[in-house]
C-alpha cells in the first residue's frame, strides 16, 4: 500500500505540474475507439500543499483547444491485447489533437473499463486530541479504515472519502475546523487488475508521454452524464461502451459503487455479422444505420441491401430487412440488460433514496433502448449526453464521448482521493482481514 500510495502521489504532483504549466492531454482507451482531448488551463486555479483536492481544494478553468479520436486497435474487452498496435493507435491520436491545438503535450490522464473492477466501502473512526479536526486528523482517520485482502495482483485505482462525520454531526464534505470528540470516514475503495493497469501505463510511456492520472470510465462516463441533483440525490450511470458495459452509482456527489459487465456494442456487431452472413464492417454500418430493439410492421418491408466481398454476384447482391437486424440485436441488448440488473441488484440500489438510471456511451444511441431498458430496470430511465464543455465540437458531444468529457472534469474538478494527504508513515491503511461492508446499506 505504502508504494501504491507514492506511485499515485506522484501521478498527483505531475498534475499539478501540468496545470501550472497550463496543458494536459485526455485519453480515453475503449475497446471500439480512443479519443485525446487537449486542455488549456488559464492559471487561476489555486493548490496549496496543505491542501487535498475536490472539495478542499481549488478549482481549475479550462477549455478544449484539440481533439481526435481514432478507431481502437490491439483492445479486447477494455483491455490491451496486443501492444504494439494499441501504441499506433495512442501515437496517431495524440498526434492529431497536438496538431489541432499546436502545442505539444507531455502529460496525459487515462481510462480504462477493462480489469474486473471490485467495489469496497470502507469504515475508519478515530478520536480527536485537540477537541477539532486538524488537517493530520483527516489524513489519519482515512489510514483507520480496515483495509480488507483485495486479492493478488489487484490495484486501487481509486479510494475516495465519500462521507466524514464528527461526533453525530454526518455528511460533511470537509471535516476541518469542525469541533468535536471522535472523526469517522466512509471510504469507497475501487480495485482493479493490476497487470491490465500495468499495460495501460507501459503503454503510454512508450508513446513518449506521462501518465498524470488514471480514473475508471464508469466514473468518468458518470462524472459527465449526470446532472447535479442526479450526482446529489442519487442516480446510477450505466456506460454501454465497445468491450463492455459499466455501472456506476453516484449519492451525494460521490461514486460509492462501480462494477462492469463483461458485454458490449461489439458482441452485439459480431451477432450480426454470424446472424446474418455480413462482414464485420457491414455488420456495424447495419447496426449503426438500421438497428434497433422494437420491430413493427413496417420493418419486415424496410428492405436493405448488404454487399459482400466473395466475388459471386448473387451472393454479393443480397438484401435483409430491417426486422432481420432487430431480431438478431434483441436477445443481446436484453442479455446486457439482465446483467446489468443483477448489477444493481448486489449493489443495493433498490434501497437507495432515488431510482435514477442514465443510460450513455456510444450503445445508448440504439433506437428504442431507453423503453427496452424502462421494462427491465425501472421506470425512471433517460440517456444522457455529456455535459458541454468550453471548446469541444459539437460532433463529440455524443453520448460516445463521456467517458472523455468526464474525464476532462476530472482533470479539473478532481475528488479527494487517500493518496491527496499527508500520510503518517507508520500509518498507511493496515491489511487487515476485518470485514468489508457496502456502507450505503448502513448508511442511506
Amino acid at each position: 500500500m505504502a508504494e501504491l500510495y507514492q506511485t499515485q502521489r506522484a501521478m498527483r504532483n505531475m498534475r499539478r505540474a501540468a496545470l501550472q504549466r497550463g496543458v494536459i492531454g485526455i485519453l480515453d482507451i475503449g475497446t471500439s475507439k480512443i479519443a485525446c482531448l487537449v486542455l488549456k488551463f488559464d492559471g487561476t486555479g489555486t493548490f496549496r500543499e496543505t491542501d487535498g483536492v475536490g472539495p478542499m481544494a481549488g478549482q481549475a478553468n479550462f477549455r478544449v483547444i484539440g481533439a481526435a479520436s481514432t478507431r481502437a486497435r490491439g483492445m479486447r474487452r477494455g483491455e490491451i491485447e496486443t501492444m504494439a498496435e494499441t501504441e499506433r493507435a495512442i501515437r496517431t491520436v495524440v498526434a492529431a489533437a497536438q496538431k489541432l491545438a499546436g502545442v505539444r503535450v507531455d502529460h496525459v490522464i487515462a481510462c480504462l473499463s477493462g480489469g474486473r473492477p471490485a467495489s469496497y466501502g470502507l469504515a475508519g473512526e478515530i478520536v480527536l486530541e485537540s477537541g477539532k479536526v486538524a488537517e493530520h486528523d483527516v489524513a489519519s482517520v482515512l489510514a483507520a479504515c480496515d483495509t480488507p485482502d483485495f486479492g493478488r495482483g489487484r490495484e486501487v485505482l481509486h479510494a475516495q472519502p465519500v462521507n466524514f462525520a464528527v461526533d453525530n454531526r454526518s455528511g460533511l464534505a470537509d471535516p476541518r475546523d469542525h469541533v468535536g470528540n471522535r472523526l469517522a470516514c466512509d471510504l469507497h475503495v475501487l480495485t482493479v487488475d493490476g497487470d491490465m493497469l500495468g499495460n495501460v501505463v507501459q503503454c503510454i510511456r512508450r508513446c513518449d508521454l506521462e501518465v498524470a492520472g488514471i480514473a475508471s470510465a464508469s466514473y468518468a462516463s458518470a462524472r459527465a452524464s449526470l446532472v447535479e441533483d442526479e450526482q446529489e440525490l442519487g442516480a446510477a450511470c450505466v456506460d454501454f461502451g465497445g468491450g463492455g458495459t459499466g455501472v456506476s452509482i453516484f449519492v451525494k456527489r460521490h461514486m460509492i459503487f462501480s462494477d462492469n459487465v463483461g458485454i458490449g456494442g461489439a458482441l452485439v456487431t459480431q451477432d450480426i455479422a454470424q446472424g446474418l452472413r455480413v462482414p464485420l464492417p457491414v455488420a456495424e454500418r447495419l447496426k449503426t444505420l438500421n438497428g434497433g430493439v422494437e420491430a413493427t410492421g413496417r420493418d419486415d418491408r424496410d428492405m436493405i441491401e448488404v454487399g459482400g466481398e466473395t466475388g459471386d454476384w448473387e451472393a454479393d447482391r443480397r438484401v435483409v430487412s430491417r426486422a432481420d437486424v432487430i431480431g438478431v440485436m434483441r436477445p443481446r441488448i436484453e442479455e446486457i440488460l439482465e446483467n446489468v440488473r443483477q448489477v444493481l441488484d448486489a449493489a443495493g440500489f433498490d434501497f437507495m433514496p432515488s431510482q435514477q438510471i442514465v443510460l450513455t456511451g456510444g450503445g445508448s444511441q440504439i433506437p428504442g433502448l431507453d423503453g427496452l431498458a424502462a421494462r427491465i430496470l425501472g421506470p425512471n430511465i433517460r440517456c444522457g449526453r455529456p455535459l458541454r464543455i468550453d471548446g469541444l465540437a459539437h460532433q463529440l458531444t455524443d453520448p460516445s464521448f463521456s467517458s472523455a468529457v468526464g474525464l476532462a472534469l476530472f482533470a479539473a474538478h478532481p475528488q479527494d482521493e487517500w493518496w491527496d494527504f499527508e500520510m503518517p508513515a507508520e500509518a498507511y491503511p493496515a491489511r487487515s482481514l476485518r470485514r468489508a461492508y457496502r456502507w450505503f446499506r448502513n448508511n442511506w
